[in-house]
């Protein structure tokens, strides 16, 4: 096997991804539904996509984490959902995104917290695994009823770093069958209320900002009498 021409050097200023226009496009484009490629799709162990090519951004994590809660809600889980994520720039966006919805259907969330700080720490994959089939074998409140614990890992595993990933893991800690993506990956009609609320956002913002770009204000010394 021959040496990459790259190996053991710093890597050179055109292969760098630019870390800020990744973000700022994961809030501020918006997926056209009518594009297949803009919409969410569970391939091979979960949904992958770039910001900046519309099919990994703030709409599809919306979609897909309420369509988790809505599928916990009606397999009955009702325990810990352990989340964890890794170093692709789009997974700190992604995390947080996901906790808001989470949070707001009122599941309990484990994540990792960055040493020292109060920041998101970065989990391996199979940690979450682990944390499910661990918490999943032992009795809650030693009365022999369990609530089973799942898991979300924000990450699009070997994939460029200008992609970010979505896998859910269910209570056997693997990645979810088509039985569960099928069920969690968004109906086009629902994904296209999350689009159209944030394309109004996203107008609103523009028009506020418009607004304030042409209010004129003065300055009056003030009177002493």
């Amino acid at each position: 096997m021959s040496t990459h021409h790259l190996a053991g050097k710093p890597a050179p200023k055109s292969i760098l991804v630019n870390v800020p226009e990744l973000i700022s496009a994961y809030f501020a484009l918006v997926p056209d539904v009518s594009k297949s490629t803009e919409r969410v799709s569970f391939g091979t162990s979960g949904h992958r996509g770039s910001s900046l090519k519309r099919s990994f951004n703030e709409a599809h994590i919306l979609a897909v984490t309420q369509a988790v809660c809505e599928y916990r809600q009606q397999a009955g889980i009702d325990g810990i959902l352990f989340m964890g994520m890794d170093t692709h720039p789009l997974s700190w966006p992604a995390q947080l995104t996901a906790l808001q919805v989470l949070a707001a259907n009122g599941a309990e969330v484990r994540i990792a917290a960055d040493s020292g700080s109060d920041q998101f720490g970065y989990t391996p994959t199979p940690v979450i695994s682990h944390a499910i089939l661990t918490h999943n074998r032992i009795d809650n409140d030693g009365d022999n009823e369990k609530k089973l614990c799942d898991g979300i890992v924000i990450t699009p595993s070997h994939n460029p770093p200008a992609d970010g990933g979505f896998k859910y893991n269910p209570p056997h800690g693997g990645p979810a069958d088509t039985d569960v993506t099928k069920i969690i990956e968004p109906e086009p009609m629902q994904f296209w209320r999350i689009t159209l609320l944030l394309s109004k956002r996203s107008r609103s913002r523009r028009h506020s900002k418009q607004k304030a770009s042409s209010c004129t204000i003065t300055s009056r010394p003030m009177s002493t009498t």
